[in-house]
């Protein structure tokens, strides 16, 4: 194997050499103590440990077999990933099912992957344990506990495999409209990757020295993997990290972070920006500036025009600016990244006709009117085309297509998948325009289209609702919801009586008494809601069902899986705050 399709593991030894002693990843442990419990590893740290853990690895599995990673959010976590890819494994890094839930997605993954190992922590072994049994894969894989093992022992050069896997980890999908699907991925696809991203990012302004990233994404998510545990290493910046619960029971932990740190650097879904700036108060951030940060990445689901001006006009008097935020746009299929933009108050947006776009005609609007979308730059590396997906032949300038992708970043495939699943990969385009190669090219199932030399992002294939026989982005109408509710909002189309009602299903705050005063707010959020979807997109609303927190399914980067909620709607499964004979007396 050659030393860059190594280079995750190769840099992180060749850091561990070079700089022994400075702080590669900390994580701030917040479960523990609400204050923060603080654990750091430096490079030789990390480098010793991943080498020791690999040679335990390798006792119980050989070059290509699978390493599952099953832990919570923390050091352990990145050890474990790093330390399967060490000892020649695919490592599969994967959520710890919440307790009491369904593990319906691990059992899939196991069944899909069967692994020899399972690492995870001492705390969470008997749970893992019993998920194993239950998913009938009891005895066959060894569970290791990272935190058990004295790792800080020199290890000799059987760590190392003499031949390594084509594939270096599997990132499973969210699975939100099928079975979890696993993007092979290898390490020539994270690096290459990886220098397409620092590209697009910093071809201006370089990422300064003492930069610091800061994440509180999922390990187990493209994002999160690859900005919280790939980039500390591949770009040799000190990582600061916590979990996602921490940032969710308290976004303002998120904003410290950022204003606490040198030169932060940092990404995040589109919903987590909302949440931030509507829960963070002026007191969490007081005599803290956040005109250091380089940048905060904007990505994992549609970026939101609306929720970018929110967030940089909440934060502005604490000297954070518009060009901080980068919107990005990728998918696991091509590792995590393809292209992104910066944001400008100046010229925050561009307009286009709602009901054009529907009909997948692009025609400008006047400012403020019609469907908002956010600017991207059109990508050299990776590839990019918009291609018509019935005829394969790149679209004409101003029409809406299919964005494809090409480039080392893209996957092979998906593991074990049969042909008729791999549909998207391996594509060719009909009579390529001159300088486009004719394939492999990778559908991305996302609509888009080229105007004025900026790249412009609509929705998904799949997602597309059909109203009275018209086209509808389910986002467009979401976000005009979330102009008037703040909250997470899904649009979907419920076939009544032979035709297609458009039905939003809104999370609202519970109010503390279900009296009359919540039943006239509930209405008045109902009729603003209605009035304004009216208004912006000629539709009317079936049904408006206001619901709690979290009752809205999502993937595990946040994004709305439409089809599970259409799902609970027509079996009645959705809490209607609205509905007062169906709440608890």
């Amino acid at each position: 194997m050659t030393t860059s399709d190594a280079s995750i593991l190769s840099i992180l030894h060749g850091r561990a050499s070079l700089r022994p002693d400075d702080v590669a990843f900390t994580f701030t442990d917040y479960g523990r103590d609400p204050a923060g419990i603080r654990e750091s590893l430096t490079w030789s740290q990390l480098a010793r440990r991943t080498l020791s853990l690999a040679t335990e690895i390798r006792r119980h599995g050989t070059t290509g077999d699978r390493a599952v990673i099953l832990a919570p959010q923390g050091l352990e976590y990145v050890l474990a990933f790093l330390g399967a890819m060490q000892a020649g494994l695919v490592a599969v890094p994967l959520p710890l099912p919440h307790p009491g839930a369904g593990q319906d997605r691990a059992s899939a993954v196991l069944a899909d992957t069967e692994p020899s190992v399972v690492l995870t922590t001492t705390a969470e072994a008997a749970g893992v344990a019993n998920m194993l049994a239950a998913a009938g894969a009891d005895g066959t894989p060894t569970i290791i506990e990272v935190d058990s093992l004295n790792l800080d022992v020199e290890v000799g050069p059987g760590a190392t495999p003499t031949e390594w896997p084509r594939i270096a980890y599997l990132q499973y999908s969210s699975g939100s409209t099928r079975l979890p699907a696993g993007v092979m991925l290898s390490h020539r696809n994270l690096t290459v990757n990886f220098d397409q991203l620092m590209r697009s990012f910093f071809a201006e302004s370089p990422l300064p020295p003492d930069a610091t990233l800061v994440s509180w994404l999922p390990f187990y998510h493209d994002m999160g993997l690859v900005l919280g545990v790939c980039a500390p290493i591949l770009c040799g910046r000190r990582a600061e990290l916590m979990s996602p619960v921490a940032f969710l029971e308290k976004p303002s932990r998120w904003m410290r972070a950022l204003a606490q740190h040198p030169h932060a650097w940092s990404s995040a879904p589109n919903f987590a920006f909302d949440l931030a700036a509507r829960k963070t108060t002026d007191e969490d951030l007081d005599g803290l500036d956040l005109g250091g940060v380089v940048g905060i990445i904007s990505g994992a689901e549609r970026v939101e025009a609306g929720t970018l001006h929110r967030f940089v006009d909440r934060f502005a008097h604490f000297n954070f600016r518009d060009h901080m935020m980068r919107p990005a746009y990728g998918l696991a299929e091509a590792t995590v990244f393809v292209t992104s933009g910066t944001w400008n108050e100046n010229s925050p947006a561009a307009y286009f006709d709602a009901a054009e776009l529907g009909a997948g005609r692009v025609r400008p609007g006047a400012a403020g009117k019609g469907t908002a979308l956010v600017r991207y730059r059109v990508p050299q590396s990776p590839s990019l085309r918009i291609v018509d997906s019935e005829t394969h032949r790149e679209c004409a300038p101003q029409a809406v297509g299919e964005i494809w992708v090409h480039g080392d970043n893209v996957s092979e495939g998906y593991w074990r998948k049969p042909p008729e699943e791999q549909t998207c990969f391996g594509a060719t385009i009909v009579d390529p325009s001159p300088g486009t190669p004719a394939g492999p090219w990778l559908r991305t199932g996302d609509l888009g289209f080229v105007h004025d030399d900026e790249l412009f992002i609509v929705g998904r294939i799949k997602d597309l609702l059909i109203v009275r026989g018209r086209n509808h982005y389910p986002e467009d109408i979401e976000a005009t919801v979330q102009e008037i509710t703040r909250g997470r909002v899904a649009a979907i189309a419920v076939p009544v009586n032979g035709t297609e009602t458009l039905v939003t299903v809104i999370e609202v705050k519970e109010p503390t008494e279900f009296d009359d005063d919540a039943m006239r707010w509930f209405s008045a959020v109902k009729g603003d809601v209605t009035a304004a979807v009216s208004n912006t997109h000629g539709l009317n609303v079936g049904d408006v069902v206001l619901v709690p927190p979290g009752s809205i399914p999502t993937t595990t980067s946040g994004k709305i899986r439409r089809a599970a909620c259409l799902e609970q709607y027509q079996q009645g499964e959705l809490t209607r705050l609205d509905a007062r004979e169906e709440v608890p007396q």
